[in-house]
């Protein structure tokens, strides 16, 4: 890569097939792992992410000053492992059997579909209409998560960008701290932020995953308003790292499991896709909000817009989210 236009077109194809896979992983995973145990185990999973953004940072730390290539090759090592370690991974049971469903019933093979469904519960007149029209086209539950999750995770992602992606410039130019200061913070909140994605499977696990998205919803616009009113050092990094945890740790812990428990396993691959493309979408409506915005006026004017008048409309939508109740097999919690 020699210039900004080759970085930007390999960094748009990483993060794209990095986001297209992350649909995949919350779907196996979740089908994989014992209902009674599904968002701790999950939330234990997903907490690979700041684990991972902390190492990175550990790297670059140690390796940034021979050069930006240089740190490069280092990320290549993580991806040879993980390219390695995917021969062993096998196909869920649950998608196993939906495939099954799926052959017996266009084969019109009535016996073996009665035998399938007494292992796993599923809607026949469903899975004749297929996955698409389900999701958009037919009313009924599928169609109805999907439109309340598709306007919680636009919302959700577009504050986000605020508080993750452009948080070191309002530090920096809103609050006087030095891009290594701001380094260090998201450092620290990162590390630290795996025991929270494990606090918010723990808790998710005992008073319901919907309950830890509606406090960390709620919590995100009023600690992101604080932060406009803080200014000394060690309040700003206090109230950040709870608004980190919040729209981190707790949100994602809890929020990957539920995503799986809303959709029956017929749809809940490509619902899960998409919902992964709403998270996009959002980061990218945030970016256009935040560039735009801070080229004509303030970062703490824009910061007031996105962070907290958007991460209170997050916190707001998530009070009309599905109920649904833990530990019970992934068909049972959408019927």
């Amino acid at each position: 890569m020699q210039n900004y236009w080759e970085l930007a077109a390999v960094r748009a194809l990483a993060s794209g097939f990095a986001n297209a896979e992350l649909a995949i992983s919350i779907t196996l995973v979740n089908e994989q792992v014992p209902a009674k145990r599904r968002g701790l185990l999950y939330s234990i999973v997903q907490g690979g992410w700041p684990i991972g953004v902390f190492l990175a940072s550990g790297v670059y730390l140690l390796t940034s000053s021979h050069g930006w290539r240089y740190v490069f090759i280092w990320g290549v090592v993580p991806i040879v492992a993980v390219i390695i370690g995917r021969f062993w991974v096998r196909e869920s049971d649950r998608y196993l059997h939906i495939k099954e469903v799926r052959e017996a019933v266009d084969a019109d093979d009535q016996p073996r579909v009665q035998k399938l469904l007494e292992r796993y519960p599923v809607d026949i007149d469903e899975v004749r209409k297929g996955t698409v029209r389900e999701l958009f086209a037919s009313p009924g539950t599928v169609r109805r998560h999907l439109s309340i999750l598709t306007v919680v995770w636009l919302l959700y992602s577009t504050s986000w960008v605020a508080t993750n992606v452009y948080i070191t410039y309002w530090l920096t130019h809103s609050r006087g701290w030095s891009a290594s200061g701001a380094a260090k913070l998201l450092l620290v909140a990162g590390g630290i932020g795996f025991f929270f994605y494990i606090l918010g499977g723990f808790i998710g696990e005992r008073y319901g995953r919907r309950s830890v998205l509606v406090v960390s919803g709620l919590l995100t616009g009023p600690l992101n308003l604080v932060l406009l009113f803080v200014h000394a050092h060690v309040a700003v990094a206090i109230v950040y790292f709870i608004v980190y945890q919040a729209t981190n740790g707790t949100w994602s812990g809890a929020g990957y499991a539920y995503w799986a428990e809303c959709f029956p396993t017929r749809v809940r691959g490509t619902a899960i896709g998409w919902l992964g493309s709403m998270f996009t979408g959002g980061l990218i409506i945030g970016s256009l909000l935040w560039t735009a915005l801070v080229s004509v006026t303030s970062a703490s004017v824009t910061w007031l817009i996105i962070a907290v008048g958007i991460g209170f409309a997050q916190g707001l939508s998530t009070l009309v989210l599905p109920k649904v109740a833990p530990g019970r097999e992934l068909e049972e919690v959408v019927t």
